[in-house]
């Protein structure tokens, strides 16, 4: 089938929605299928178009499996709400524009969110083509953005709301990540206005996790090149690596360096750019046991994960019913153990009590956040019984392929109902 792709991200991008986009499409195309993938300029790691990409609006790159369009982001300053409204509204426009154009006509289209906006492209273009409309929710918005308070204007969030709810009634199926974020949604397709009845909203949403490769990512030594280049010896490493913003709660990473600053044994370390970082550390300043490193290289990732004892996956209140971080099944393919600061019963505690690879505490509490880290930090041999445990979790995790899999079938079902109701599942 021919399948038309809009999302933010795709490699060489580092962005984890484009990694998790771009291993999809790999797998899809070596099914047989033909991609037309519509993206952005590579710009996510210094929130600009990268050196060599610069210079041009749209840029088009034939593959011997289909075409990519790269579309300009229009890139902003992640804190600036409407300046990124406008930029995301630019690159929506820009895509609806190249997906209503393509000389491909697809078999059915696949849109990802964040941003929202692009549920608007995929929605327009697959109604034109008459063909289904598949929306991939990564980060349920505007929760996230509500959570965070970067959203406090009434109308704006009543105006996003509108916005998201009118997306995924017009999606002929919208996949998330978890059944956390399954609820969200089914919940705002059965309430407000125009409700759907209670079972077609539930058949409207699949759960398909994103994947973990454990082919690449594997339980490597922790004395590695990454440890010797930052200075970091022999001593026990606590790690947070990703997007360093205001969805995460590091601020109880560096409460931990202040009530551990005699452990001479331990040092924290940040890996990662983003919004939130010079605050970050301007705060760390006079802390010797926190060691800051910018974002690595896609390919580094193994080592990266590997020069950890612990890793951190820290999320404000709220968060973890409207997000699922991927970088968590990393971390446990990696055999590392996690301490989550999440809220209790979502899929990132949830997974960590199954998997018996971690800890999670409740999030934005310092107290309870040292108080298991010192506990974890005292049991070495615990931490690498759980880092072990994740490890053979995620050996049975969805595969990239397993993923592609899911989407084909999907994909097929949806075409298969429209061809036999082309009226009824046009929006």
């Amino acid at each position: 089938m021919n399948i038309l792709v809009l999302c933010p991200h795709f490699a060489p991008d580092v962005a984890p929605t484009g990694v998790v986009m771009t291993a999809i499409g790999t797998e899809l195309a070596a099914r047989g299928h033909r991609l037309h993938v519509v993206t952005s300029l590579p710009w996510y790691r210094h929130h600009r178009v990268e050196v060599g990409w610069e210079g041009q609006l749209v840029r088009i790159e034939d593959r011997s499996w289909g075409r990519i369009t790269r579309l300009h982001p229009f890139p902003t300053d992640k804190s600036n709400i409407p300046a990124r409204a406008l930029a995301f509204g630019g690159f929506t426009a820009l895509a609806s524009l190249e997906g209503l154009l393509t000389r491909s006509r697809p078999d059915v289209v696949l849109a990802m969110s964040p941003p929202l906006t692009l549920g608007l492209a995929g929605w327009s273009v697959a109604r034109s083509r008459r063909v289904p409309f598949v929306f991939n929710i990564q980060d349920v918005f505007p929760d996230v953005a509500v959570e965070l308070g970067l959203l406090t204007d009434t109308r704006v969030i009543a105006a996003a709301s509108w916005l998201e709810r009118a997306t995924y009634r017009r999606a002929d199926a919208v996949t998330v990540l978890s059944e956390d974020l399954a609820r969200n949604v089914v919940d705002k397709l059965a309430s407000g206005p125009r409700p759907l009845e209670a079972d077609e909203a539930a058949s409207r949403v699949h759960v398909i996790p994103n994947f973990v490769d454990t082919e690449r990512i594997v339980a490597a030594p922790r004395d590695n090149d990454y440890r010797r280049e930052f200075g970091l010896g022999d001593r026990t490493v606590v790690m947070y690596a990703g997007n360093v913003g205001f969805s995460q709660s590091l601020d109880l990473v560096l409460a931990a360096a202040r009530a551990m600053v005699d452990r001479t044994d331990v040092v924290f370390v940040i890996n990662g750019g983003g919004t939130a970082r010079p605050t970050l550390e301007a705060d760390a300043a006079g802390l010797d046991n926190v060691v800051f490193v910018d974002m690595q290289p896609a390919e580094r990732l193994p080592e990266v994960l590997a020069a950890a004892d612990l890793h951190l996956v820290p999320l404000r209140k709220g968060l973890a019913r409207a997000s699922v971080p991927s970088k968590l099944y990393s971390i446990l393919a990696a055999g590392r153990p996690v301490l989550a600061a999440v809220d209790p019963g979502t899929e990132v505690a949830r997974t960590l009590a199954a998997a018996e690879a971690g800890r999670a505490v409740p999030p934005d509490d310092p107290e309870a956040f040292v108080a298991a880290l010192e506990e974890l930090l005292d049991g070495p041999d615990v931490l690498t019984a759980m880092g072990a445990a994740g490890r053979r979790f995620v050996e049975a995790w969805a595969s990239p392929a397993a993923v592609a899999a899911s989407y084909e079938a999907l994909f097929e079902q949806l075409i298969a109902a429209r061809s036999r109701h082309p009226v009824g599942l046009a929006r």
